[in-house]
């Protein structure tokens, strides 16, 4: 029996255990009395559950001598609780046939465990220990400021354009907390004291802070009854949770700068200031992006790597952010191709998306991928779950789960050329040369 699990999570995380309906996600949400927000959505297709806790967390509710607290909660809150062995946490899921990770953005920390639907009440007591009293202690936190610590030095300073969200976002934001990434900086984890660590966690790890979602192979009523068994205790936070509003002034000018880093090849990257997550523009320049960059058909893939050869490679992408974020631009140039000629080309396409409207063809080609990757990113159970937190974290929505297409195919070909004009634009940008230090 636990091998039929394991093949049925073996599918799951590699993406061919689909969502076979298609139809609306549906899904029970509710709150406790301490705050803690409920989203149920029972799908019994297969026998898997995903339990997850997204905290309204990141690296954006920080202090600027305190930055990567977020990120370093992200790895302390597996060490164990008040009931649960210091390194035993993962134990108990990994010995039930199941997996269990979390991940950290500026604006959110997510905690998840996907597992056989009938250790659901595990899963639950695991994330209501962790949220009632997780160990933060200075055991803990010393091993855990040399694993941060380490991991910034393999993942981002020793890895080739490790820094580039680094380099991009300071030179992109001088007031927002968005000008730091989740990484932080390790002096300031270094110099933290142990009371500042625990301070954190109280304000911020509570339920009325928190969105529980529970996905999969559920009875509602009695899932219903196990969460208020062992969440509805735990008392609501007493601090005041920390939120910046912070609105940064427009960048003023072309922000252009070099990067030397143990790269062989350069890199060309143009970082354009654009607005939040779930506003008009934003889905339209996710339109953008698409248009320029997604697939080999893509405007500046056909034109710089297939019909001219000027790149190896080039991307268009958002960071999706819930506060105004960047858009990032980036290609890497063909062998014996100078990142100037690489720039001019790139900017020649952008330019064409300006000047005219794309025609009706490739508008509906458009529409049909961004529809295809919308329902494709609602296939898997574990993905149903982040959406729904996500959605009800950022925007206080869940519906969005279902809804949000239509924001999308709200734009018109016209909304298209307006953004590349708004946004894609000399004064709005961060210019970034990556060159190898031998051309130092």
């Amino acid at each position: 029996m636990k091998n039929t699990f394991l093949i049925l999570f073996a599918l799951l995380l590699t993406g061919n255990l689909a969502f076979a309906g298609q139809g609306k996600i549906e899904f029970t949400e509710y709150q406790l009395d301490n705050g803690l927000h409920v989203i149920l959505h029972q799908d019994n297709s297969t026998p898997i559950v995903a339990v997850s806790v997204m905290y309204h967390v990141g690296s954006k509710n920080e202090q600027p001598n305190r930055t990567g607290f977020a990120h370093f909660f992200e790895h302390l809150m597996f060490e164990g609780t008040e009931n649960i062995p210091r390194g035993e946490y993962s134990k108990y899921v990994e010995k039930s046939g199941g997996t269990l990770n979390a991940n950290t953005t500026a604006d959110r920390t997510y905690y998840y465990e996907i597992m056989p639907s009938n250790q659901l009440e595990m899963g639950l007591w695991l994330e209501s220990e962790r949220m009632l009293h997780a160990k933060v202690d200075s055991i803990g936190i010393q091993t855990q400021k040399g694993v941060v610590i380490e991991e910034k030095k393999q993942r981002y300073d020793n890895t080739p354009y490790g820094s580039l969200l680094v380099e991009t976002m300071k030179r992109a934001f001088k007031e927002h907390p968005y000008r730091w990434t989740t990484i932080g900086d390790p002096d300031h984890i270094l110099a933290a004291k142990d009371e500042e660590f625990k301070s954190f966690y109280n304000e911020f790890y509570v339920p009325n802070n928190a969105v529980l979602v529970i996905a999969g192979d559920i009875n509602v009523q009695e899932t219903k009854q196990n969460v208020e068994k062992y969440f509805g205790s735990i008392p609501s936070g007493t601090k005041e949770i920390y939120r910046p509003e912070i609105v940064e002034p427009p960048l003023g000018g072309e922000v252009r700068d070099t990067v030397f880093d143990n790269i062989q090849l350069p890199l060309l990257i143009h970082a354009y200031r654009t607005p939040a997550m779930n506003t008009p523009d934003f889905y339209a320049l996710e339109m953008l992006n698409t248009l320029l960059s997604d697939g080999q058909s893509s405007r500046l893939n056909k034109s710089l790597v297939d019909e001219q050869q000027i790149a190896l490679q080039v991307n268009s992408f958002p960071i999706p952010f819930r506060d105004p974020s960047v858009n990032i631009v980036m290609a890497f140039p063909n062998m014996g191709n100078d990142l100037n000629d690489l720039e001019a080309a790139m900017e020649l396409e952008i330019e064409e998306v300006k000047n005219n409207l794309i025609n009706e063809k490739e508008f509906q080609k458009l529409k049909n991928q961004i529809e295809n990757d919308f329902v494709n990113s609602n296939t898997q159970i574990a993905s149903r779950a982040n959406n729904l937190a996500r959605y009800h974290t950022f925007f206080g929505n869940a519906d969005l789960i279902n809804t949000e297409i239509d924001n999308y195919l709200a734009v018109t070909r016209e909304d298209i050329r307006r953004v590349a004009n708004k946004y894609f634009t000399e004064d709005n940008r961060v210019v970034l040369y990556y060159l190898p230090k031998k051309q130092q």
